[in-house]
């Protein structure tokens, strides 16, 4: 009897796979080796597709950026921006691992040309200068991946979680720094939402984009 052929030893396979795992395990810890484990594979099946771990994390950003939401061209284009970058801190959400490569790729692929092409003309299409489209990329995107990183940074329990950590950090830490004490305080309370300081951010920006272009 014929051997059943594994169906995702192909190109796209490998790298769905591949990013699943570094879901999991961290981009680190991603190794070719654990990656055949993984496909229940030998590595030079994975070798006939990639010729190297950096042949994967480039279409693995590049299938990351396939899963954000272009600017759509129908909408006024702040609002097509917000869209678009939501959608960012939506993705790098599920690929926290991503982040740091999302703009270090010196051979991006497709959906990652695609992606950008579509960025810069919805501000060029709404009027910016190139000057000014320029600099709109490069302050947008250090505040959506910044804010990713933060993000992913902060402790993932929530709730009374947050609550017990900031006591204890008042308590042991910062007596001695009442306005950053008075801070913590606040940001550790029930209330509080640190994802919700991304609209205003991002609001900020735009509106003084706006008032240059």
């Amino acid at each position: 009897m014929a051997k059943k052929r594994n169906s995702d030893l192909t190109a796209i396979g490998i790298v769905q796979k591949a990013m699943k795992l570094a879901d999991r395990i961290g981009i680190e810890a991603l190794t070719i080796r654990k990656l055949a484990e993984d496909l229940g594979a030998g590595t030079m099946s994975i070798y006939y597709y990639f010729n190297s771990k950096e042949a994967i994390l480039d279409a693995m950003v590049d299938e990351v950026f396939g899963e954000i939401t272009l600017p759509p061209t129908d909408r006024e284009w702040k609002e097509a921006v917000r869209i678009r970058c939501q959608s960012v801190r939506e993705v790098l959400g599920r690929h926290r691992w991503a982040t740091p490569l999302m703009e270090s790729r010196k051979n991006p692929g497709p959906k990652t040309l695609k992606h950008h092409d579509a960025f810069i003309g919805c501000l060029i299409h709404a009027g910016l200068k190139i000057e000014l489209a320029a600099t709109a990329v490069a302050v947008i995107d250090a505040f959506v991946y910044g804010f990713a990183i933060r993000e992913a940074a902060l402790p993932g329990g929530g709730g009374e979680e947050m609550i017990t950590m900031g006591k204890e950090m008042v308590k042991d830490t910062f007596l001695e720094y009442p306005h950053l004490m008075k801070l913590t305080m606040y940001t550790f309370r029930k209330e509080y939402n640190f994802g919700k300081t991304f609209g205003y951010g991002l609001d900020l920006l735009l509106d003084s984009l706006e008032k240059e272009s």
